[in-house]
């Protein structure tokens, strides 16, 4: 995962006590070159299949988002983890920086239905849900209500500077997020399969932006930090601009494909000592009332911690990681390697950690260092 100029490791790396630390017992050592091979043997001929079709199909898509996207590996890799794990995902960056047409590019790769919502201060949730309109029958002339359907109903939907429109208008999202369906005027209407929200949204400190609430940011698996192009990909991206011919983007998944990978990802296996590892990570977010545990610098820096659902999320992310990089079974490694866009979003740094310069990433890189892998 990229790292950022506010991770541990910057200058103004925060200082720790060492005495108010979460103190774990080392993990009974794990032959981890035996548990890979086992977990390989176990893995039937069709799941093998399926991961070489991912693998392939990774590869691929990558191959095609690298005609019109100049950089951004990470944010690419995580979009498509979420999108194989059945989940959304925010991008956070500054306007220019090319999370509108990844998203968009995204879309054609793997051929599914998608829709654009430009959210702003005046839109309203039936502008995104649909609604209900009175029509008239042309052969009996009877009037009734009928649905409109709104741009929520197709396979991903891009919530374009989803943090410039109020509460009310962003909580229309919810529902559609974690029920995969929309009620408008007392009826249920079921939304298209797959179905994703790729959001994105501009710094909170840019002026007229509205916090997200908390309900809905849990609802994203991945945080995703879009940082400037370095100096070879920014010279890469003038010389395409001022180009007068570009790439044709083809499609190289489908509905069925992407459908079939998800299922590949739940079956992946996962060992007890990573889920253990996981549940740590995700505990050691959490002030406890256990007086054993001396977790003074999660009560000291925390408004809040991360709930059940970062913990679902890591595991689903680390399978995702998992196969994107050749493997039928999770490691504690895979598990690291996705945390920090699975918790940024999921904790609050009190008062007292921000007037410290400790920000989210630093918090987690401290759990990352804390928290023994098996």
């Amino acid at each position: 995962m990229a790292r950022h100029s506010d991770e541990i490791g910057s200058e103004n790396e925060p200082v720790w006590e060492e005495t108010e630390e979460v103190q774990y017992e080392e993990p009974a050592a794990i032959d981890e070159a035996a548990y890979a091979e086992a977990a390989m043997q176990q893995a039937t001929d069709e799941d093998m299949e399926a991961l070489e079709v991912l693998r392939n199909g990774y590869g691929a898509i990558k191959q095609e988002l690298a005609k019109v996207i100049v950089g951004q590996e990470d944010v690419i890799d995580q979009v498509l983890m979420a999108i194989f794990t059945k989940n959304h995902a925010l991008l956070v960056g500054v306007p220019g920086l090319a999370k509108t047409l990844l998203i968009s590019t995204l879309a054609q790769t793997l051929h599914l239905s998608f829709k654009r919502v430009q959210f702003t201060p005046d839109l309203m949730p039936s502008d995104i849900t649909g609604t209900e309109i009175m029509a008239t029958n042309p052969e009996t002339g009877e009037r009734n209500f009928r649905f409109m359907h709104g741009p929520i109903f197709a396979n991903i939907v891009l919530a374009d500077e989803i943090n410039r429109t109020p509460p009310k208008t962003q909580a229309a999202l919810l529902e559609a997020m974690q029920e995969r369906q929309v009620t408008v005027g007392g009826t249920v209407h079921k939304l298209p399969s797959p179905f994703f929200v790729l959001a994105t949204q501009n710094p909170l400190d840019q002026e007229g932006t509205y916090t997200l609430p908390e309900a809905q940011l849990d609802r994203f698996m991945f945080l995703i930090n879009v940082d400037y192009p370095d100096t070879d990909e920014e010279i890469e991206i003038m010389k395409r601009a001022s180009s007068p011919s570009s790439e044709e983007v083809h499609a190289i998944l489908d509905e069925e494909t992407i459908l079939q990978l998800q299922k590949t990802v739940k079956r992946v296996p996962v060992a007890d000592h990573v889920f253990s590892y996981a549940e740590k990570i995700v505990r050691m977010t959490r002030a406890s009332k256990d007086l054993s545990i001396k977790d003074d610098w999660a009560r000291k820096y925390l408004g809040w911690g991360a709930g059940p659902r970062a913990s679902i999320s890591l595991i689903a992310a680390a399978k995702a990681y998992a196969l994107l990089h050749g493997n039928f079974y999770v490691s504690c490694d895979d598990v690291a390697a996705v945390a920090l866009p699975v918790m940024r979003h999921r904790i609050s740094p009190n008062f007292q950690a921000q007037s410290e310069g400790i920000t989210s990433e630093s918090l987690i890189e401290h759990i990352l260092k804390t928290v023994p892998r098996a």
